[in-house]
């Protein structure tokens, strides 16, 4: 019994997942403006872009539509939108300040701690 719930379950949230997939090549302007960070304006530059051809890929988007860059492309990617089926694989979207601040730190006290020489008794 537990198992057919599970499984239901796997096989519901596969064709919500499946759903959410939006490809910029066949979206209507509701479509579009259904993933988060795309609202109207952007979505007009889409199809407008796209009356004049179908993007080749996310870099041709990248290109042609303004607003759209490398950032926001990972970001829309991430919530579902695709360019022939593909999601994006550039590069991913700027870390926080806090987050490089917090990277850099164990980096910066080991570059202190060789430059101040070994440890003295």
């Amino acid at each position: 019994m537990v198992k057919r719930i599970v499984a239901g379950l796997l096989a519901a949230f596969a064709v919500v997942c499946l759903a959410a997939s939006v490809d910029a090549n066949q979206a209507t302007q509701a479509e579009l403006e259904s993933i988060q960070g795309i609202g109207p304006s952007i979505a007009a530059k889409i199809l407008d872009e796209r009356r004049k051809g179908p993007f080749k890929d996310w870099q041709d988007m990248i290109d042609r539509v303004n607003g759209v860059g490398q950032s926001n492309a990972a970001k829309f990617s991430a919530q579902g939108l695709t360019i022939n089926g593909a999601a994006y694989r550039g590069a991913k979207p700027a870390a926080k300040k806090d987050d490089h601040n917090k990277a850099a730190q164990p980096a910066a006290q080991a570059a202190d701690a060789k430059a101040s020489g070994p440890a003295t008794k």
